[in-house]
C-alpha cells in the first residue's frame, strides 16, 4: 500500500474492492464478508464515490482493497500520515489483529516511533537510508538512544 493511498477516487467503495480482488479468479464474496468484518461500515458507503470518504475512510478502504487480494505479506507506506489519532488506532489494531489471527505478516514504514514500536514485535531504526539498530521492538523502546532521538524522553 503506497502512501497516499492510491484509490481510485472516480469509482464506487465497492468498485475499489473488487479491483482489489481482481487477480483473484474466484473467492470475491468470501473476501469481501472476511473485509467486512473488520470495515462494517464498508456496507453503507458501497456505491459511494471513494474520493468523496474522509481521509481516514480513504485509507481504511485502501487496506480493505489490499486485503481483498489475500496476501500473505503487506506494506504500508506511513499509513498514519495526516489521520486522526482514533483512525490510526484502529487501522492498527485491525492490523495487529489480521497478524495475530491469521498470520498475515505486516512490514510497516511509518515515522510514529511510539505507535510503531508499540504495534511491533520487531523493528529496524534507518538513518540516512541504513539500519542504524535493530532487534525485538520491546528491548528499542527501551534503548536509551532511540528514546532521546525518536520517542522525545
Amino acid at each position: 500500500m503506497p502512501e497516499g493511498r492510491g484509490l481510485f477516487s472516480e469509482l464506487s467503495v465497492h468498485e475499489n474492492l473488487r479491483l482489489g480482488a481482481f487477480l483473484r479468479r474466484n473467492g470475491f464474496d468470501e473476501s469481501y464478508e472476511r473485509v467486512r468484518a473488520h470495515f462494517p461500515w464498508l456496507e453503507d458507503r458501497r456505491d459511494q464515490q471513494a474520493g468523496t470518504l474522509s481521509g481516514g475512510e480513504q485509507q481504511m478502504l485502501a487496506i480493505a482493497r489490499a486485503l481483498m487480494a489475500r496476501p500473505r505479506l503487506m506494506l504500508l507506506d506511513e499509513p498514519s500520515l495526516g489521520l486522526a489519532p482514533l483512525v490510526v488506532r484502529e487501522i492498527f489494531r485491525i492490523l495487529g489483529e489480521l497478524n495475530e489471527k491469521e498470520g498475515l505478516a505486516v512490514l510497516v514504514v511509518e515515522q510514529n516511533a511510539k505507535l510503531a514500536l508499540r504495534s511491533s514485535s520487531r523493528a529496524y531504526v534507518l538513518e540516512v537510508g541504513r539500519v542504524a539498530l535493530e532487534g525485538p521492538s520491546s528491548e528499542l523502546a527501551e534503548n536509551e538512544s532511540v528514546r532521546k532521538a525518536y520517542l522525545g524522553y
